[in-house]
C-alpha cells in the first residue's frame, strides 16, 4: 500500500467505499500501488495496467489497455465514442463492486499477462482531417499565418481544425480563428 494513496482516498469526498473497495481487489492481484495524475494508479513491472477514477455519476477502474481484453462479461466499456485502447469498469455502489469481484479480478489477471507478453494495440490510422473552409482560406490570403500554421505540431494542428470546425455557422469559425491568429503566429497550441 502506498502512503499517498492513502492520503488521496482519505480525502475523496466523493466514491470512498468504492474506490478503497477496488483498491483491495486490485492489491490482491499483486499488482504496484503508486499516485499518478493525481489518481491511484497500479503497475507490472513499471508499467501501468489499471486506474482508479471518482466521477460525478460513478466511480471506476479504468484499463488502460483495455481494448486487448476479451471481456467475456461484458463489464468494460469505452471510456468516450473516440477512444480506441481504454476501457472502464463503472460502478454506482459498493454492492456493485462486490458483485464485479470476480470479473475484475479476471481482467487485471489477463492485462498483467498482455503486459509480460509485450503486446500493445494496433497503431491506429490517422485520419486525414478536412480542413475548414475558413481557415484554408485565411492561410491562402496570409503566408505568415500559413508559414506557422504548418511548423504546428500535428497535434496542435488538429486541435485548432477540430475547434475551428465545431460551430455550425461560417461567421463563428471565422470568428474563432481570427481570435487564435496571434497564438498560431506565436508557434502556441490551442491549450497552451
Amino acid at each position: 500500500m502506498n502512503s499517498k494513496v492513502d492520503a488521496f482516498l482519505s480525502t475523496a469526498t466523493k466514491w470512498q467505499r468504492e474506490m478503497e473497495k477496488l483498491r483491495t481487489i486490485v492489491l490482491d492481484c499483486g499488482l504496484t500501488e503508486e499516485l499518478k495524475w493525481g489518481k491511484p494508479c497500479y503497475t507490472f513491472e513499471g508499467k501501468n495496467v489499471v486506474v482508479i477514477q471518482g466521477f460525478k455519476e460513478y466511480c471506476a477502474l479504468l484499463f488502460l489497455k483495455g481494448s486487448l481484453l476479451s471481456n467475456a462479461d461484458g463489464l468494460l466499456v469505452k471510456t468516450g465514442e473516440n477512444t480506441i485502447v481504454g476501457r472502464q469498469a463503472r460502478f454506482t455502489n459498493v454492492r456493485e463492486v462486490t458483485d464485479a469481484r470476480a470479473g475484475l479480478k479476471a481482467a487485471i489477471y489477463e492485462a498483467i499477462e498482455v503486459e509480460k507478453a509485450g503486446i500493445k494495440p494496433a497503431a491506429r490510422e490517422k485520419a486525414a482531417i478536412k480542413v475548414p473552409a475558413e481557415l484554408q482560406a485565411r492561410l491562402n490570403k496570409t503566408a505568415a499565418l500559413k508559414k506557422a500554421f504548418q511548423a504546428l505540431t500535428p497535434g496542435r494542428q488538429r486541435g485548432y481544425i477540430f475547434y475551428f470546425s465545431q460551430p455550425k455557422q461560417a461567421k463563428t469559425r471565422e470568428a474563432r480563428i481570427e481570435k487564435c491568429v496571434k497564438d498560431i503566429l506565436a508557434g502556441r497550441g490551442l491549450n497552451d
